[in-house]
């Protein structure tokens, strides 16, 4: 809620509420302290009695024309001050209308504050309760921020006690005769007595309650999985709470800046979330950078304000003080260098100055809502632990029924999606605190699997767009022997030449090779290039799972 800078101009009658004269140009210090009052009132337009009175006024048939009045030329001149703002025009039906109600109460306060510099902090209190009470309970939080007399004013109980009553009113949680006996129960004095700001927070929780109420709802909903093991109805879920997300940078002095989404796109197992802007924070200043889940709490209001009450949930928090440890190195091209951050997040910096090109996260469907939805701006959400289920009968428990879901891609490119079932090891295949479990073996030609099409890491700024060749996203998706997700992951990879691989007469093209590793797993992959066709061909395709997690053996 902005106060200061509102430009406005106030026209006076030569007419008095109270019977006194009024000068048709009201003084320096007079109008400053009007321009105060009605910048107050600003904070109400659309939501109050003024900009009816004004919609009123502006459709009257019978209005007539305002009547030329002799004024000297330094008055014609202060008239004759543009507006800045829409919506101060027809400002002076608001000022009759407050000195219609509170005339005796603003003249007061004129001859009180015509020679202090401080006029806010002058006006009587009752005037600013009045005041706050036209405004919506987003808009009287707003006001809160303004300053310290505004804070401890927006959280009169009295004002907040009319908020929850009619809050619980439309809600049905209580019936027209239990409002008005707790109305007559819980008098002026008795709303009073309690601490500042209780009905605030008694209402602020009803909100709260009921949005995860709705959200417990739609994760129901999320519940169906599609055949790669993933939530099915992803999209809509994400569409229904209204999910957003959100970056949070934090430099060496402390100063935060919050980007909010510029875009968003869905695929089969994941989602990635675009950020785009003009200005970026400098980079080589940053030390922190933190991803939020960002949900909208409904409020009474019919239409939810952009910047209304908001949940944050914290899903990541990303070291840049310490970059080139945190961060792996992807690619570059003639403008951009490629970084990634664990998990998901991808940094572009252009190549001549160590500033933010772009930045982009992808993130996995498994318990994404969950991250999204049930943490806090500090913390974020802790799954209870995974007590997993014993088998005594089987004692090849925990080496088979794996399913693999692998999709690599860039942008709206796909370059390979399948599905590999019914995967399984031997003990024999333990070695290093790994399971190895092979989807793709190398003398098994039926199993290699062209990449469609030449593969490049797609990227794109408000103002540029490239790509970096031998790059692309992959999304892997592993399932054991119950269908439950066991590691899930979404990450950039790069192909590199490789130096030692195994001589295949069928392939006789240059060799790459591809990995991932995180604390659950590894993914190996190697490639040729067929010169003939022009394209990449995986040969070999190996899975490294930790055999500290809790289903394997």
């Amino acid at each position: 809620m902005r106060l200061i800078g509102l430009t406005t101009r106030w026209r006076c009658d030569q007419s008095s509420c109270d019977g006194e004269p009024v000068r048709a140009l009201p003084g320096l210090q007079e109008r400053r302290m009007l321009e105060v009052v009605g910048n107050i009132f600003v904070m109400a337009t659309g939501r109050g009695w003024i900009l009816q009175q004004h919609n009123e006024h502006k459709h009257d048939p019978k209005r007539r024309p305002r009547p030329a009045s002799s004024k000297s030329s330094e008055a014609q001149a202060w008239e004759r001050q543009p507006i800045h703002n829409n919506a101060l025009k027809g400002v002076s039906t608001k000022v009759n209308s407050v000195r219609n109600r509170y005339g005796k109460n603003l003249n007061i306060f004129t001859k009180l504050c015509s020679n202090h510099t401080s006029y806010i902090e002058k006006i009587p209190v009752a005037i600013l309760l009045k005041m706050f009470s036209y405004l919506d309970p987003v808009s009287l939080m707003s006001a809160g921020c303004v300053s310290k007399q505004f804070y401890e004013l927006s959280n009169d109980n009295v004002l907040w006690y009319k908020v929850y009553s009619l809050h619980m009113k439309k809600n049905m949680r209580w019936k027209s005769d239990s409002i008005n006996s707790a109305g007559k129960r819980l008098h002026f004095t008795t709303i009073a007595d309690k601490e500042p700001g209780y009905w605030k927070k008694t209402y602020i929780s009803e909100l709260i309650t009921g949005t995860e109420k709705r959200m417990n709802q739609i994760l129901k909903c999320a519940k169906k999985y599609n055949a790669f093991g993933a939530p099915a109805n992803m999209e809509k879920a994400v569409k229904m709470s209204g999910l957003i997300w959100a970056l949070t940078f934090k430099d060496i002095n402390g100063k935060e800046t919050i980007i909010e989404q510029s875009d968003i796109t869905f695929r089969d197992t994941s989602l990635t979330i675009y950020w785009n802007s003009y200005i970026w924070p400098g980079f080589q200043r940053l030390i922190t950078l933190q991803l939020h889940g960002v949900t909208q709490i409904q409020t009474d209001c019919l239409r939810t304000p952009k910047n209304g009450l908001q949940r944050h949930s914290l899903i990541a928090e990303y070291n840049l003080k310490d970059f080139k440890r945190s961060s792996r190195f992807i690619g570059h091209d003639s403008l951009i260098k490629l970084f990634y951050l664990d998990p998901g997040l991808i940094v572009g910096l252009w190549k001549t100055t160590p500033d933010i090109a772009f930045v982009k996260v992808t993130l996995h469907y498994h318990q994404l809502l969950e991250k999204s939805f049930w943490g806090t701006a500090k913390s974020p959400y802790l799954f209870p632990p995974h007590v997993p289920v014993l088998d005594d009968i089987d004692p090849e428990y925990g080496l088979h029924g794996y399913q693999l879901h692998i999709d690599m891609y860039s942008g709206p490119k796909t370059y390979f999606c399948t599905t590999f079932r019914g995967l399984s090891s031997r003990k024999d295949y333990i070695r290093n605190g790994n399971v190895r479990i092979t989807a793709i073996g190398f003398k098994n030609n039926r199993q290699h699997a062209p990449l469609v099409g030449k593969v490049d890491f797609m990227w794109e700024t408000i103002t540029f767009s490239g790509s970096i060749q031998n790059c692309f996203m992959m999304d892997v998706t592993v399932l054991d022997d119950l269908e439950a997700p066991y590691w899930c992951f979404c990450a950039p990879v790069q192909l590199q030449e490789s130096k030692h691989s195994e001589t295949l007469y069928d392939f006789m093209g240059q060799s790459f090779y591809l990995e991932y590793k995180d604390s659950v797993g590894k993914l190996h992959a190697e490639l040729n290039w067929m010169n003939e066709t022009e394209e990449y061909v995986i040969i070999n395709l190996v899975l490294l799972l930790n055999t500290e997690k809790d289903s394997l053996t």
